[in-house]
């Protein structure tokens, strides 16, 4: 685990890549690494998460930046700047059931193919999928998700890499923090080691490659 700029951090985000990104309506995104990858003009980027925010906060920042090719979230009814780009062909916009879509971000970080679920059936989510009978009862093969880059948001970040978070701002980000080849996380307060008690811990530091610095 490194310890880097923010600057630096995105600097090594390729244009083209996949990025997913904790938050429930902005609550729990890092936005710094967000505005960063704005200032960057970072393009054709792929995220992965559980909505778009709303305009001017979070996810909501690379939606107006032109920042996205595509986008993969359980909703984007609180971003009429998601729906614009989405009806004019210039954003695309994969609708997943939450539960569903962290269920396939958990497979993809515990090295499953997948999730069996009965979301969705009889329904046009099941357009194109496999289906199959168990004990009678219809069920959707779901398949994993990961990424190229988790951009995850802690609260209380150790200097290994140690992460806690507070309260509803955890939501997604120590799931992705699984289901990706490269971790960058920002945290509110970094503490020295030991600060953070062993069973607060909810993302040990061998998943963390690097921890943006609060300089």
């Amino acid at each position: 685990m490194k310890v880097i700029s923010v600057k630096d951090a995105v600097a090594m985000i390729p244009n083209g890549a996949s990025l997913m990104v904790g938050g429930f309506m902005g609550v729990g995104t890092p936005e710094r690494l967000i505005d960063e990858i704005v200032r960057q003009g970072k393009r054709n980027l792929t995220v992965i998460a559980n909505d778009t925010a709303m305009p001017g906060r979070g996810i909501g920042k690379l939606v107006a930046a032109g920042s996205l090719d595509k986008v993969v979230a359980s909703h984007i009814g609180l971003n009429p700047e998601t729906q614009q780009q989405m009806i004019a062909g210039k954003l695309a916009v994969d609708l997943v059931p939450q539960g569903t879509l962290i269920e396939r971000i958990r497979a993809g970080g515990f090295g499953l193919g997948g999730v069996l679920t009965p979301t969705g059936v009889g329904t046009i989510v099941e357009k194109g999928k496999r289906k199959v009978d168990i004990d009678g009862k219809d069920y959707l093969i779901e398949t994993a998700i990961r990424a190229d880059y988790a951009l995850v948001q802690a609260f209380v970040a150790d200097y290994t890499g140690n992460l806690t978070y507070v309260l509803t701002a955890r939501n997604f980000n120590p799931v992705i923090a699984m289901a990706t080849d490269t971790v960058i996380a920002a945290a509110e307060h970094i503490v020295p080691v030991g600060v953070i008690a062993p069973d607060h811990v909810a993302t040990p530091s061998p998943l963390v490659d690097y921890l943006v610095s609060n300089e």
